[in-house]
């Protein structure tokens, strides 16, 4: 087998796998009614969702120094981990400050939480289709 293909293929898994952890979020934020719940299950979530982009990121740089390519698709996918880690790093600070008494501030959380988790899933997808068609 050729180490290229097995890169490229291992890169595309990482990406559906960590489309679908943070599917898996947004879909825990949206039916987990209880906030003490939704934190514990996203403080378990968070090192998966980082260690699937690390993985990501990984893979990317070894497809990418095999080819000696340094595209602008290699910088959009670049950019779009860093904005990923970036943005799932404010959101953890986020809930984490959050007491089990402040109601509107759990609310509050959970609006930002499913925009944050919109834009994510959007910014994947529509890297991976940019990234596919170029």
């Amino acid at each position: 087998m050729d180490i290229l293909s097995d890169s490229v293929v291992t890169h595309n898994f990482m990406v559906y796998i960590f489309l679908s952890v943070m599917l898996f979020n947004m879909y825990t934020v949206a039916t987990t009614k209880n906030f003490i719940r939704l934190a514990k299950t996203l403080r378990f979530t968070t090192p998966l969702y980082h260690t699937m982009n690390a993985m990501i990121m990984y893979t990317g740089a070894i497809v990418s120094a095999y080819t000696h390519d340094m595209s602008l698709t290699v910088v959009l996918m670049i950019a779009t981990s860093i904005f990923l880690m970036v943005a799932e790093i404010k959101r953890y600070k986020k809930m984490r400050t959050i007491k089990s008494g402040d109601t509107d501030l759990q609310e509050a959380f959970l609006l930002y939480a499913k925009k944050i988790y919109t834009i994510e899933i959007v910014v994947l997808v529509i890297v991976y289709i940019i990234c596919k068609v170029f």
